[in-house]
């Protein structure tokens, strides 16, 4: 992975409340995990960050679900995601509302999540799309001290090539909700979305053969058959 460790303060806002049209954003990603949540199950769900907490997943399958964080009332952990007080493979499922967005070390923040999931564990990811008005914001008012013109923007590109290397398979993905300003009640998607989520699920087998591998499996028919011709010639 190259290294995208933050070297400016990254604030974290505390609620979708604090950020500029946070409300809208909100309602928007939860309309579009509603389909996913009843495909999720298993036995426990961490809510990491505190945008995470906030996302409405009483529909989800999982019934044991913890809120994990730096602060906050509604914490059932107090801790950074970074250093999570969690058993290797020993979560089903992650939630990681824009937590990729205001990390300081996104890299180490994934490895981190990969340590604890369990094998077809499932990993949702949401952030702001630098390709949308949120990102152009960003780009104009570069002094700006509102939440979203501190967050860090990656692209779906990128991120999915993030999961791939750690063998994640992507089930979804998608932007979304162009204009950060409308409630809308639906889930079209846009390129130019302001909002983009990731569904993927940890996989132990290798989603590609690795070619040297695949070379050394491969039977050597060709030497069977010379030594087959050579057997003929002598008798």
């Amino acid at each position: 992975m190259q290294l995208v460790r933050s070297v400016k303060k990254i604030i974290i806002p505390d609620s979708w409340a604090e950020l500029p049209w946070g409300e809208y954003y909100r309602v928007a990603l939860e309309r579009q995990l509603e389909p996913w949540w009843p495909k999720i199950f298993g036995f426990h769900l961490l809510k990491i960050g505190q945008l995470s907490t906030e996302i409405d997943s009483r529909s989800c399958l999982i019934s044991h679900q913890v809120n994990v964080g730096l602060r906050g009332d509604s914490m059932n952990v107090i801790t950074d995601p970074h250093y999570l007080p969690f058993a290797t493979k020993s979560v089903d499922a992650c939630l990681l509302a824009h937590l990729l967005t205001y990390s300081i070390d996104p890299h180490w923040l994934l490895r981190e999540i990969d340590r604890i999931m369990i094998d077809d564990g499932w990993l949702i990811i949401s952030g702001f799309n630098p390709m949308s008005l949120a990102g152009l914001k960003k780009i104009i008012s570069p002094l700006s001290h509102q939440f979203s013109c501190n967050a860090q923007m990656f692209s779906m590109y990128r991120q999915l090539d993030w999961l791939r290397l750690l063998n994640y398979e992507v089930i979804y993905h998608a932007n979304f909700h162009a204009l950060p300003w409308q409630n809308s009640n639906n889930t079209y998607k846009s390129v130019f979305g302001c909002l983009n989520v990731i569904i993927a699920r940890k996989r132990t087998i290798p989603l590609t053969l690795n070619p040297m591998r695949a070379a050394l499996l491969k039977p050597k028919f060709s030497n069977a058959l010379g030594a087959i011709k050579n057997f003929r010639r002598r008798y």
